[in-house]
Order: C-alpha cells, then structure tokens, then sequence
C-alpha cells in the first residue's frame, strides 16, 4: 500500500478490567480486503461504550452480572474505538479508487441485515477492531465522504456513537417540531448531542443536568434546565406544566417511573442507557390509559446515520470537544471519561 507503513501504533485489551488493562503495543497495518477500505486515522472520539467494553459491563440475557461485551464476548486482543474521523488511503481488491484521499467518517455499526433500516448488532472497536490506532479497516459503505463539512476532524469523530445514537432516539421517539422533549444526562455526550438536535428539529427542549454544568447546557440549546440533585419530576412538572411528549432518556433508574406521569397523552419515553440503574419499576397503569410508548433505542440504522452525515456536511451541529489526548495517554482519556466532570467529548488523535 503505497505510502503507508507496514506497522503502526495501536491500544488494546487482552482481558476485561481497568484502565490498566489498555496496552499501547505495535502491530501490523490491517490490509483492507475485497469491500473495505483503509482509512489513517485523525481523530477518535471515547464512548461510555469504551469504558463498558473494557470492564465487560453489558451483561448477558439471564445473567446480568456476567463479564460480556457489547453484544456477548469480546474477541481479544481488541484495538478499542468506535468513533473514527479520517481520510482514505487504501481500498480492498477491486474497490473505487476515487475514495482514496476523501475526508470521511465511518459508521461503526455492524447491521443485521442489508437495507436502509438494518438494526445494529455489533460495533467497530467491539465486534471488530476500532480506531485507537493510527489506521483502521472498514466496509467501504460504512465510510462517508465529508469532505466538504465545515467540522473540525476532532468535532467530526464525536459523532458516530453519541449523535448517531441521540438521532436514533429522536427519529424513534417521533419527535416533531413543536413538541417538547425531555433530555435526561443532558451534560453527556448523548445528552448534549440529544439537546442540539432536538433543538434544531424545533423542539423545545428541557434538560436535566447538575448545578455546575447547567450553562454548558443552556448554550447547547436547552430552553429549560433542571438540577438532578433536587425533586426532578417536581421541576419538569414546572418547567413544561403542559407535559413531556418525548423522553429522551439516557439515565432510566428511578427517573421512569418518576417520570411517566409526566407524560402527555401519546407520549414516548425513549431508553437508550441505564446510568441510574437498570432495574426499573413504573406504574404500568400511565402506560396503557394514557395512550403511552416505552420505546427502547440501541444507536442508529443506516437511515439516521445518512442524515445525522447530511448534518455534519452543513455543519447543522456544532460538536463540544471537552478535551483531547494523544493515543499514548489512552487510560488517562478514559480515567477522564469515567470522572464525567466534563461536558462534551473526549478525543485522541492518533
């Protein structure tokens, strides 16, 4: 492959645990095969999915405490990183040379299926190996050309996971222009994503975040923000008295059945984490009189991703970047992460 050296510096884990297990080593350049190309990588951003991946924190079906990775075990050694902004410098047999030199960013899902509304059902740095590396390899109809958007590389590696999910979550939820929308963990990467494009879609949109972080949410485009650490329900009641028509919620915990109630007729409440724990308990009596959806999200189909791409290329989103690290300081980014005293994302750069 012209011009790109035969090794390359790379982070990865060999075993599920702490920081401690991300190992900086030297390995092989990935040749890309029939159907993939190669892509240097300039930015990689961090996910809460790193951090869950490495600790094998996802559980299996019957056995909730058992060390799996995203989508059951993890193939080790694993090179970790979803999240991937760079250009082309290689294509598979038989590929489309013109890719070669496009500034790209790829979709880190693995789908089910072909077709525009495939489900995700594995992901780069997961199920295949990611981009905390200088080079990654990926399908070539996974990589989309954004060349022309005005981002940053590192504001464009922030995207796959954190905006592709929040997409997921708005276009399931069925979220309108003149609704209101309810964001919990707004000061997040999925939370901060959530309140920009629910913003942008026209809706009005109130965010739960703490005390220190509430400017940073307001900027993002919050029209009302109320303080986690007091009576949530209590504050949104105040905040939006004509009710929620979609929760899009990244916390679930206690907030579910805290918040049904709080729902307008026809309401969705959209669940795609469980920061505040996964053992949920509501009164299912708000769910069926009123009408209501509890409606569970896993990131995007390939669908949400050609439009959240379509944002990035008109620079329709303007991505937080919290900090940056090189790839050597890997632990650090995500001891970083885990502390969650940031607000936006954290990225390397290979």
């Amino acid at each position: 492959m012209k011009g790109v050296s035969e090794t390359m510096r790379a982070v990865r884990i060999a075993e599920h645990g702490g920081p401690e297990v991300l190992e900086p080593t030297e390995v092989a350049v990935p040749a890309p095969r029939a159907g993939e190309v190669l892509v240097r990588v300039a930015a990689v951003a961090l996910n809460n999915t790193d951090l869950w991946t490495r600790e094998g924190a996802y559980g299996r079906p019957g056995d909730p405490e058992a060390l799996s990775g995203w989508r059951g075990p993890i193939d080790f050694p694993r090179i970790q990183g979803a999240d991937v902004a760079g250009r082309v410098v290689a294509v598979g047999p038989g590929g489309d040379q013109n890719l070669v030199g496009r500034r790209v960013v790829v979709d880190p899902a693995i789908y089910d299926t072909e077709g525009p509304d495939a489900n995700p059902v594995g992901l780069m740095g997961s199920e295949r190996d990611g981009g905390y590396a200088e080079y990654v390899t990926a399908p070539a109809e996974r990589v989309h050309d954004v060349t022309e958007s005005p981002l940053t590389d590192d504001q464009l590696a922030t995207l796959p996971t954190a905006y592709g999910t929040a997409l997921g979550m708005i276009e399931r939820g069925r979220l309108r222009e003149g609704e209101t929308a309810l964001v919990s963990g707004a000061s997040g990467g999925v939370g901060l994503a959530l309140v920009q494009i629910a913003r942008a879609r026209g809706a009005r949109v109130v965010a739960v975040s703490s005390g220190s972080k509430v400017e940073a949410v307001r900027e993002a485009g919050a029209h009302a923000v109320v303080d986690r650490a007091g009576d949530v329900a209590e504050q949104v009641r105040a905040a939006a008295p004509d009710g929620i028509d979609v929760a899009l919620d990244v916390v679930a915990g206690d907030l579910v059945g805290d918040g049904l109630p709080l729902l307008r007729e026809g309401g969705r409440w959209v669940v795609a984490g469980a920061l505040g724990g996964y053992d949920v308990t509501f009164d299912v009596r708000r769910l069926y009189l009123h009408n209501a959806q509890v409606i569970g999200s896993a990131m995007h189909t390939p669908t949400h991703f050609g439009l959240l791409m379509e944002l990035a290329r008109q620079g329709g989103i303007q991505p937080v970047v919290a900090a940056t690290f090189p790839l050597e300081q890997a632990a650090r980014a995500q001891a970083e992460l885990a502390r969650r005293e940031h607000v936006g994302k954290i990225v390397m750069r290979p």
